[in-house]
């Protein structure tokens, strides 16, 4: 026989848990699906360098890992691997949804016209591709790291490892969604980017991610207050694996 109390507890613990996750995956589907629209930023200059953004997902994707650190905070790595394994079936869902859309005839009527449709979702074949990658080599990457580094600190510095995983995870992320969606592609000039060019945008879109990263580590604080004060979880002890 269950006890009320303990029962009670699983079912706030799995309320959240959804909650996180429900959060989670539309932060990466949003990311995904406007990560076609690129936008230019300047940062600061060095020289006539400008240090530059591009992906408008680049706004919503960096909570992702905000999310990821929550989750294993309070359910451990193998529940963070969960939802990130629950985010890329998602993702590959939406994908195929919007491959068939995509395909579809379009009707004389429709108030979005096909070759309106083809510009906003066309690209998103290679860049689903290349986002899809760096997601899940970044996430693993920063779920392990976070685990790590929270045994080496004993649970302590929450700072340290909530913003270490992330901006670690984001750059191997950045690398490989830059270097996947613009390898082999023509610049202006109708000739393959230099891959040092590469390297540059995937630097900027990486600059802009450490910041953000360092911008949400408050909020990781904000949310173990909250669900600590809301529904009274306490985060799983620093020599629990997952």
């Amino acid at each position: 026989m269950v006890d009320n109390t303990q029962g009670s507890e699983m079912q706030v613990r799995s309320q959240v848990y959804t909650a996180l996750v429900a959060t989670f995956v539309t932060c990466l589907l949003v990311a995904d699906i406007t990560g076609s629209k690129f936008f230019r930023l300047a940062l600061f200059k060095v020289g006539d360098y400008e240090f530059v953004s591009h992906s408008v997902g680049m706004l919503s994707f960096p909570v992702t890992f905000l999310l990821t650190d929550l989750v294993n905070e309070y359910f451990g790595a193998r529940a963070a691997r969960r939802a990130t394994y629950v985010g890329l079936g998602c993702a590959l869902l939406a994908f195929g949804l919007i491959w068939v859309g995509r395909h579809l005839p379009v009707a004389p009527f429709s108030p979005v016209p096909q070759d309106a449709f083809e510009t906003v979702f066309a690209m998103s074949n290679r860049l689903y591709v290349a986002s899809l990658t760096a997601y899940l080599v970044g996430q693993l990457c920063d779920i392990w790291l976070f685990g790590v580094l929270k045994r080496a600190t004993g649970g302590r510095l929450v700072w340290l490892r909530a913003t270490g995983s992330t901006t670690v995870s984001q750059m191997l992320d950045s690398l490989l969604v830059t270097f996947i969606l613009f390898q082999g592609v023509a610049g202006p000039d109708g000739q393959p980017m230099p891959t040092g060019q590469i390297a540059a945008m995937a630097a900027t879109g990486y600059i802009l991610k450490f910041v953000l990263a360092l911008l949400l580590t408050p909020l990781v604080y904000l949310g173990r207050w909250g669900i600590r004060s809301r529904f009274g979880l306490e985060p799983m002890p620093a020599e629990a694996r997952g």
